[in-house]
């Protein structure tokens, strides 16, 4: 496994070793020390290509600390746009969706796709039979739903995602965890409705609770973001190997 995946979201990392689009091992960090972890990864091997995706725009001195970590250094954040133009996609996106959409496209060559990625906020994407990407929405993850009504709502206590909620609440925190949840499914099923035509790939740590919840088929494919990473990865070597 020659190249390094790094996905930096906004409250975890995700890692994972690649060859081509073959992943290995995922690996997790939720912490601050996101560079020391990073770091612990190449210790024992250094990645032909590293590609770190970040949520946030990366220090110029780790920029520069991870450049020694590898043959070959991708950065996507806000401040590196231009591989999402060259990909037709615009530049307002960040770069966990525009991974997923890519990994997508490859996927599912000459299906529509609609894509839903289950995280700290809620993204939906969709993409053409041709692969044009034809937009989006972004809305709270289901975990920052349950904080909102807790912190903006003083009465009300925090709760977390139940493992079976009724359909309509008989208590304060039933009501809480079935509104949440069926407020989730009605939106995506009304997502899936726009396009029923597409293919339905969900992704993210909530993707399994969900799918298994939705009355269309679903592909859950946790890791398509990783797999887009990968992707970006081999593309850049044939680039540079031409």
């Amino acid at each position: 496994m020659s190249n390094l995946l790094v996905e930096i979201g906004n409250t975890a990392l995700k890692a994972a070793w690649s060859d081509r689009m073959t992943l290995g091992k995922t690996f997790r960090y939720q912490g601050e020390k996101v560079m020391d972890f990073i770091l612990s990864l190449t210790q024992r091997e250094k990645p032909s290509v590293m590609v770190v995706s970040s949520v946030y725009p990366l220090q110029e001195a780790d920029i520069a600390t991870l450049q020694g970590e590898c043959a070959r250094l991708m950065v996507l954040d806000a401040e590196h746009k231009e591989i999402l133009l060259s990909h037709g996609l615009p530049a307002h996106i960040s770069y966990d969706r525009a991974a997923a959409i890519l990994a997508a496209r490859y996927l599912f060559r000459g299906r529509g796709c609609t894509i839903v990625d289950f995280g700290t906020t809620l993204s939906v994407d969709f993409t053409r039979e041709d692969g044009l990407y034809e937009g989006g929405n972004i809305s709270l993850g289901c975990r920052t739903r349950f904080k909102a009504l807790h912190r903006y709502s003083r009465a009300l206590p925090l709760l977390d995602i139940p493992e079976n909620p009724a359909p309509v609440g008989l208590s304060e925190s039933a009501s809480i965890e079935s509104g949440v949840i069926s407020g989730i499914i009605f939106e995506i099923e009304g997502y899936l409705a726009l396009h029923p035509g597409n293919i339905a790939i969900f992704t993210g740590g909530d993707a399994n609770y969900f799918a298994k919840r939705m009355k269309s088929s679903i592909f859950v494919i946790c890791n398509l973001v990783l797999m887009g990473l990968a992707l970006m990865a081999d593309e850049y070597v044939l680039k540079i190997e031409k």
